[in-house]
């Protein structure tokens, strides 16, 4: 489709002066299909507690950070709540989503469950367990400034664009490439919008800052980590308990 029939200058009203806290989104949806093992690749252990919990516990532990919304696979509540939320003892509240078909879909659905009720939201990749406090609060801190903000590093390697043929079409400007991560934090009324025009012209974006930038809207980006990496191969899960 033609990406530019998504802009919808409405979708990025929002009032700062209207400010309501923080909330986290930790999307945990995911069926965990490309690590091919069970249980769930959110739920597997990582040193001496499950991937998902030493999620919870950084955003836990991040002061700007007042509920957390906990998006999972629809009937994994009772499981979730016992094996996951309760061993942490949390002291902010921790509200289960049902997440839908996709990610987009599963982000969409917290942010209805959060309907308004906070005026920035920060959303975290459930299987990315090594994220670092700090950068979940300079998240918040610039994305209330500037509306929107990522994590992002930059490129190691040389990039390439190549065609269906997997011929070279261009080399791209290393300098000018980040590799996105998360935490990704918005204006609620900003990523909401995003996410309800995304719907109407039924586009799927590779990450809720697409929807955002699609809107016309700016999104700032800051230092991430590579050590902040997300858990999706058997090796990402062999990397992660040496790092942790």
């Amino acid at each position: 489709m033609d990406q530019s029939k998504i802009k919808n200058p409405q979708s990025a009203i929002r009032n700062p002066q209207s400010a309501k806290g923080v909330a986290a989104i930790i999307v945990a949806a995911g069926q965990g299909t490309r690590i091919g093992t069970e249980p769930r690749k959110q739920y597997m252990m990582l040193g001496n507690r499950p991937v998902l919990a030493h999620t919870l516990l950084a955003f836990e532990k991040c002061d700007p950070i007042e509920e957390i919304f906990l998006v999972i696979p629809g009937g994994d509540d009772p499981f979730c709540k016992k094996e996951i939320v309760d061993p942490l003892r949390p002291n902010k509240p921790i509200h289960l989503v049902s997440g839908g078909g996709t990610r987009q879909e599963s982000v969409y659905n917290a942010l209805k469950a959060i309907d308004g009720r906070f005026d920035l939201v920060v959303i975290h990749d459930g299987v990315r367990p090594l994220v670092k406090i700090d950068q979940i609060a300079e998240c918040v801190k610039v994305a209330e400034k500037y509306g929107g903000c990522i994590l992002a590093v930059a490129a190691s390697d040389t990039i390439k664009t190549v065609d269906e043929y997997d011929r070279v079409v261009v080399t791209m400007k290393r300098h000018m490439i980040r590799m996105a991560q998360t935490p990704q934090a918005f204006h609620y009324n900003l990523i909401l919008g995003a996410h309800m025009a995304a719907q109407k012209e039924a586009y799927v974006g590779t990450d809720d800052a697409e929807l955002v930038e699609l809107c016309g809207e700016v999104v700032k980006v800051i230092p991430g980590d590579p050590y902040n990496i997300k858990i999706t191969t058997k090796e990402d899960l062999k990397l992660a308990n040496i790092l942790i």
